[in-house]
């Protein structure tokens, strides 16, 4: 494994840097190794997602108003973040290297990018200088401007935004509500063309708007707001997304055959690059599927050798892909 590692010259882990998995131990190989450690604490111990969350304060911020309890949320958002930022980080070491010619170690840890974001998004400026935890749970408003959630006639529910003036404007021109707007903007001398106002007097918003949608089938809406500059989406299920929308059918996703489990839409890179075209989707490899190809290639084993390993239960038997669910 040392020498694949050199070879590579590249190497992320979440192992424990110690021993032969050492950067130092690994470096006497290939002086130039950039090696990537992901860690759940800077101290080395154990944190996971779910573990970690609850410590940045958005457990208490998420949820209804009337809820009591925190709320976790069920989207791995810092696992997530740290596998962005530690692509980046290799990266940034891998243009290091091509520029002076030194390898390095780089080391990320989950609960730092946690807090990290918390600290980006100003919460931890604003608990600091005004020593509260405001803003507090908020349901489906967003915070600082407005946002709704609205349940349809067809009892669909659909988010609508409007943090600009255009799409302020936009959302009133549709719903034909600019005169009661205006009528709440004389009842409490608060300026709804200003994000802050809208976010003061967001209950008084969302009434008014409230019978629109509830009158309208999502179908409606959709037709409605197309091409008018609103702000908006519908909540979905997993199924409803794979089902009618549309942002599923383009060149990023292809039906993909997976062996013992069947064909389904894969998502290639969000990325599109001018000057690379792109790859086909490919699916996920099976645990091991290409260790004998490795081996070979990279480290120049004959069949030989890699049969002896595999003889020697240092690596796995070799896989028999099966087609079909």
């Amino acid at each position: 494994m040392s020498r694949l590692i050199a070879e590579a010259g590249a190497f992320l882990t979440n192992f424990p840097a110690r021993g032969w998995l050492a950067y130092e131990t690994l470096k006497a190989r290939r002086e130039d190794l950039i090696m990537v450690h992901l860690k759940g604490n800077r101290d080395g111990t154990s944190e996971v997602d779910y573990t970690v969350n609850p410590a940045t304060g958005f457990p208490w911020a998420t949820g209804p108003r009337n809820l009591t309890e925190p709320l976790n949320s069920v989207l791995p958002a810092w696992d997530i973040a740290m596998g962005e930022l530690a692509a980046v980080g290799l990266l940034a070491a891998d243009r290091h290297r091509e520029r002076h010619g030194a390898g390095q170690l780089v080391e990320v840890a989950l609960s730092d990018v946690a807090f990290a974001v918390v600290g980006h998004l100003g919460r931890v400026a604003q608990a600091k200088l005004h020593a509260r935890d405001s803003p507090r749970r908020d349901g489906n408003y967003l915070y600082g401007a407005f946002g709704h959630d609205f349940v349809t006639r067809d009892e669909r529910h659909v988010m609508v935004v409007a943090l600009t003036s255009r799409q302020w404007k936009s959302l009133l021109t549709v719903t034909d509500t600019h005169q009661q707007m205006a009528k709440i903007n004389e009842a409490t001398g608060v300026d709804l063309d200003t994000e802050s106002g809208r976010f003061e007097d967001r209950d008084l918003i969302a009434a008014i708007l409230r019978p629109w949608f509830q009158a309208r089938d999502l179908a409606d809406i959709r037709t409605a707001f197309t091409g008018t500059g609103v702000s908006w989406g519908p909540y979905q299920t997993f199924s409803q997304l794979v089902e009618e929308d549309p942002r599923l059918a383009t060149a990023m996703w292809e039906q993909v055959q997976h062996p013992g489990v069947g064909s389904y839409l894969m998502p290639g890179t969000p990325l599109d690059f001018s000057a690379v075209p792109r790859e086909p989707v490919r699916r996920a490899p099976q645990l091991g599927e290409h260790t004998e190809e490795v081996l070979s290639d990279m480290l120049g084993l004959s069949a030989t050798e890699v049969a002896r390993l595999r003889r020697d239960g240092v690596i796995a038997p070799a896989i028999t892909a099966t087609v079909g669910p």
